[in-house]
């Protein structure tokens, strides 16, 4: 249960990329802005804030959502998962080796959205179809317009991990 002080702060505890996190937060702080400016999670990119271009889509207990729609104080006892946990500089996860080897990555903004849309698509489906694909990609805006590479990208993954 989520109890608010006085002061108009909630006490919240929930995991970010598997590391423990306790702190007090305004009821209405979003969840995007919760992850960048106290747990430093820069790959969090906040684009229109309207939950249209999927920039700072996050995995919350496995699901993929939109981080700009979702209040901090509504992570209580959740597992937070940001692109930060999908693999390491020197450790890159499938998916991201797949993204560096097509040459997806583009600009990189919109790029940690879509690796962890990408990830949970291809955990729920991992033989799905190039149009599928491209209707998970729907949810997200690239301004690069390359969404070829990226397609390209998620099924060489579903191929190497199949």
């Amino acid at each position: 249960m989520i109890r608010t002080s006085k002061s108009e702060h909630a006490s919240i505890n929930l995991r970010v990329d598997g590391k423990p996190v306790k702190a007090d937060v305004p009821p209405r702080l979003l969840l995007c802005d919760f992850l960048r400016s106290q747990c430093g999670a820069k790959g969090v990119h906040v684009g229109c804030e309207h939950g249209v271009c999927g920039a700072c889509t996050i995995l919350v207990d496995g699901r993929a959502v939109r981080s700009c729609l979702m209040f901090a104080v509504q992570a209580e006892g959740a597992e937070v998962k940001t692109v930060a946990s999908l693999g390491s500089h020197d450790n890159l996860s499938p998916l991201q080796e797949a993204f560096r080897a097509h040459h997806a990555l583009q600009c990189g903004f919109c790029t940690p959205g879509i690796l962890i849309s990408a990830q949970a698509f291809l955990t729920e489906r991992p033989s799905a179809t190039r149009r599928e694909v491209e209707e998970l990609l729907a949810g997200h805006l690239c301004r690069c317009t390359g969404y070829t590479s990226i397609v390209d990208a998620i099924m060489a993954t579903e191929e190497t991990t199949a």
